[in-house]
């Protein structure tokens, strides 16, 4: 678990030596602060997880530091405290945004009690080069977390379902990352980014002059991650022609190369996601029963945005540091208001359209706290852009289509489902729409 960092808001330099202590054994790192003032300097230059502070301090008292915190960052969890302490301090506390209220002095069993708190038990995922990171409060996605490292070394399929945008890839690099396969590879392929005539070539590799342009030999994904993992994301939009191949090698656990005239023994924990009903594309003849047997053996189904709403704060803590960093703004959070509205949208894009919308909200930010019309200015300006007496047509509509198409595919790099979330149809039609404009490019 990754130290977290606390504020302890305190006059008295013995109480606050002697708690410092106490939170280092229980592996956390504090900080301290003498005054109000001096605690809000030390909020705007760092991040906290948790802040504690005395009720009665010097220069402003514990009720109004609250409530200065919350006016730029309405999601870090205060705890107040005092000595001496009455019903009516800790009810305006409570009322002021306070998380908790306790007595002091700050006991060793307070400090390992507050230790198991979802904001300081906050479990996050660091790969070698720190680029991916699962966070969240939630107690159904800290107990999903909690039983992926419990079968993180099986060798078993593991299948994840879940809407886009709820970090199945993550999760998945979650479960390689606690698994003994971590120093091994860990291979993902998208099967909705690839048209079926390579798909093949892509899992199962193949040899030189296996078809026109195979110039040499190639490894497939499944002999990259051979003795790691391999994910096998949007496993629904697979061939159905495909499917039976793959079917064979987890049953085999060999592949043959395109072309090849000897199979290739693997050791590959595979990982398969989706964000389709199985159930209905099995009934449909579209995604074979015995394949999703093989996939399903250990499942997981991981929740909407809209289900975990106590990790909205979190996260978009967690994206405005990231954008602060690539655009060189110093935004320090959002204004209640602001928070409000983004705890009652839809979330239909899950955390993916979250970090979009902070994203954009972080650079039109104008002071140091995002505010509401920050937030509702990206849906303003979607409606504005098809406002019909500005509109005026350039070309027939199947040109309008394909550039509209192709612009959504140079805005995602090229990722195909994400593009078909934005221009809203299905991964499977933007595919064929895409094959229609090769094959019409084709026929000169």
């Amino acid at each position: 678990m990754r130290r977290k960092k606390i504020l302890l808001v305190d006059s008295d330099a013995l109480e606050a030596s002697a708690a410092k202590r106490k939170f280092s054994r229980v592996g956390h790192q504090l900080c301290t602060a003498g005054d109000g003032p001096s605690a809000l300097d030390r909020l705007h230059q760092d991040q906290f997880n948790l802040v504690i502070a005395e009720m009665n301090l010097p220069r402003m008292n514990g009720i109004d530091l609250l409530r200065k915190i919350k006016e730029f960052k309405a999601c870090l969890p205060v705890i107040l405290m005092s000595a001496n302490a009455r019903v009516n301090d800790a009810v305006e506390a409570m009322k002021s945004g306070a998380h908790d209220f306790l007595l002091k002095p700050l006991t060793s069993e307070m400090i390992k009690l507050l230790s198991t708190q979802p904001f300081l038990k906050q479990p996050t995922l660091s790969s070698r080069n720190g680029k991916y990171e699962i966070i969240t409060h939630d107690t159904d996605m800290l107990q999903l977390l909690d039983q992926a490292k419990e079968i993180a070394n099986s060798r078993a399929s593991i299948f994840l379902q879940g809407e886009s945008g709820t970090g199945k890839e993550l999760f998945a690099r979650y479960i390689h990352n606690h698994s003994d396969r971590l120093d091994k590879p860990f291979v993902a392929l998208n099967c909705a980014a690839l048209p079926e005539t390579l798909l093949e070539s892509e899992l199962f590799g193949h040899e030189k002059g296996a078809f026109t342009g195979a110039t040499n030999r190639k490894k497939g994904k499944f002999e990259l991650a051979n003795h790691g993992s391999i994910l096998l994301d949007e496993i629904s939009e697979m061939d159905y022609a495909l499917q039976s191949k793959l079917l064979r090698v987890l049953q085999e656990k060999e592949i043959d190369r395109v072309g090849g005239t000897e199979p290739i023994p693997l050791d590959v924990r595979v990982i398969s996601t989706s964000n389709r009903d199985i159930d209905e594309e099995i009934a449909a003849g579209r995604f074979r029963e015995d394949l999703y047997y093989r996939l399903n053996v250990i499942p997981f189904h991981l929740p909407a945005l809209r289900k975990r709403p106590t990790d909205i704060p979190l996260l978009v803590d967690h994206f405005i540091h990231k954008y602060n960093r690539i655009e060189s703004k110093s935004v320090k959070g959002l204004t209640p208001e602001a928070l409000q509205s983004l705890s009652q949208m839809p979330w239909k894009g899950n955390i993916r359209e979250l970090e979009n919308r902070i994203e954009r909200a972080v650079l039109i930010c104008k002071g140091e706290l995002i505010q509401e019309q920050d937030i509702n200015s990206v849906v303003a300006a979607r409606h504005n852009q098809a406002a019909p007496d500005s509109f005026i047509p350039a070309g027939s509509l199947k040109e309008m289509e394909q550039r509209a198409i192709y612009h959504t595919l140079d805005r995602t790099d090229g990722n195909r489902t994400h593009a078909a979330e934005i221009l809203g149809i299905s991964v499977r039609t933007l595919r064929n729409k895409l094959n229609e404009y090769r094959e019409k490019m084709e026929a000169g």
